[in-house]
């Protein structure tokens, strides 16, 4: 097995805090920024520890278009460039329709693009460049390095076959790519 297939076996044991249960009434501003390279920053420094930033993503949320760190009393709004995550890594199982895409992100989760976790391609408005990503969980979203969105746009040239547009397939579903 793979290290990444090692990873997943251990994540998918992991329990993440029960914050969709948390629905606190009081909010405060944070100066926490999650930059589009996907740098924690805090008060304009970068955030050097991973294990804290891992612990601060277990507590992440999406709600009403706004971030939040949440806890059970305070939820705290930050701001995110782009994407809370970044998908740093691919790794393809199978073939044709039946092939899994799986992700890793940098916070080590990793997720297979399928109806639950599915991939995107948006167009950035200031740039109108491409931002492909991958939903890891409620709303929230990887925006894929672009390493991975290049070996993904490699797939994708291989299974056109009967599709409209380039994509790919993963866990039975077509994820069109433009």
């Amino acid at each position: 097995m793979s290290n990444l297939g090692q990873l997943f076996d251990q994540l998918s044991a992991f329990e993440r805090p029960p914050v969709e249960n948390w629905r606190p009434d009081k909010t405060v501003e944070f100066d926490l920024r999650i930059s589009a390279n996907g740098e924690w920053i805090h008060e304009g420094g970068i955030i050097p520890r991973k294990r804290l930033v891992k612990l601060f993503s277990t507590v992440l949320v999406l709600r009403d278009g706004q971030f939040y760190l949440v806890t059970p009393h305070v939820k705290y709004r930050i701001q995110v460039d782009e994407a809370p995550f970044m998908a740093v890594e691919l790794r393809i199982e199978g073939c044709g329709q039946s092939q899994e895409i799986y992700f890793r992100t940098n916070m080590d989760e990793v997720v297979m693009a399928n109806a639950d976790h599915p991939l995107s391609v948006t167009f950035n408005p200031q740039n109108g460049q491409p931002q492909p990503l991958v939903e890891v969980r409620d709303g929230l979203c990887a925006k894929l390095t672009r390493s991975v969105y290049y070996e993904l746009a490699q797939l994708s040239a291989k299974f056109q076959g009967d599709q409209t547009a380039p994509g790919v397939y993963s866990g039975g579903i077509f994820f069109e790519m433009v």
